[in-house]
């Protein structure tokens, strides 16, 4: 009973507190399948609620695999605050070379993670692996996102070490779930990328690029604002749990003018164009004959209905 107890806690803590929150890593990766051009629509589409669903294993094998944890961040700080990436060498071998491999896994992977996940979907694409393809691909989407997220970037990825204690949900998950509803997220169509370990480190430095207003914004909102208006009882599923109130969130919202959308946006993006490019390297297998249960007429006006809104750049809301 104390094991089970144990474990829904943990998965309550993981559902409040997971990057870009489970609803917008769902989002995200839904609407990533809307970029991908024909030759792997139908594929994707058909799954598209296996994509979606599975958006957030990765945060929930964090709380029961010990080596999960490094995958989601990387600290680059760590390597120097001013010009950390000249200082980390992109190849594993070397920065293993230059650091240790317990050092890296100490201050995070994400850049290499998203890499090897994308060696092995073009892997699972060459065998025609369908169970594979699915699992590596919502994979892959979860760490893309999470390298678009500012705070996965820095040591001090809850403001835990100036004070700012909960930025991190603030940023990832109180934001997006109130306001991301609103945005424009149509990004176009998903394009080739060349070097993956490339693409993974620019991510990685346009986020870090945001850490600096991430923090001061938030700092100098929390140094005028009432403190009894900062939190507030919310619904969260069924339960009531204090969150950062809406005025709060409002404000900061405001003041990052726009951060969250584009990260988001970016996010999108990045995901179809690697799932795109795992497949043109894998030699662009034909893809419909693993479509196990086509889409019934009713699913397709749905998705459709979804592209459409989508691609005119309005906002879409999902099922939560």
């Amino acid at each position: 009973m104390k094991t089970f107890l144990r474990v829904c806690l943990l998965l309550t803590i993981c559902l409040i507190c997971s990057s870009w929150g489970f609803f917008g890593h769902r989002k995200i990766n839904h609407l990533a399948v809307f970029t991908l051009p024909k030759g792997m629509a139908e594929f994707y589409r058909a799954n598209i609620v296996h994509i979606t669903e599975h958006s957030v294993d990765p945060d929930k094998r964090r709380y029961v695999d010990s080596l999960e944890e490094p995958r989601h961040f990387l600290d680059a700080d760590r390597y120097g605050k001013k010009q950390p990436f000249a200082n980390l060498p992109p190849n594993w071998y070397d920065a293993v070379k230059k650091y240790s491999a317990d050092t890296l896994n100490k201050y995070g992977t994400v850049p290499w993670v998203i890499q090897y996940h994308h060696y092995w979907l073009v892997k699972a694409f060459k065998a025609h692996d369908t169970t594979a393809i699915l699992k590596t691909s919502a994979n892959l989407g979860h760490y893309i996102a999470d390298a678009h997220v500012p705070l996965h970037l820095i040591s001090n990825y809850d403001g835990q070490f100036t004070g700012q204690d909960g930025i991190h949900s603030l940023w990832e998950t109180r934001l997006p779930e109130l306001f991301s509803d609103q945005y424009s997220l149509y990004v176009g169509k998903a394009r080739y990328i060349d070097n993956p370990l490339t693409e993974a480190f620019r991510i990685c430095k346009a986020s870090y690029r945001c850490v600096d207003s991430v923090i001061l914004f938030e700092k100098k909102l929390n140094a005028k604002f009432p403190p009894y208006k900062k939190r507030e009882m919310t619904l969260r599923g069924k339960r009531k749990v204090e969150d950062y109130s809406v005025k709060y969130a409002s404000a900061y919202h405001q003041m990052l003018n726009g951060m969250v959308k584009r990260r988001m946006r970016s996010s999108i993006l990045a995901i179809g164009s690697f799932w795109y490019s795992a497949w043109v390297d894998a030699g662009q297998p034909d893809l419909n004959k693993l479509i196990e249960t086509p889409l019934t007429a009713e699913q397709k006006q749905k998705l459709l209905r979804e592209e459409t809104l989508f691609k005119a750049g309005k906002p879409l809301t999902l099922e939560r």
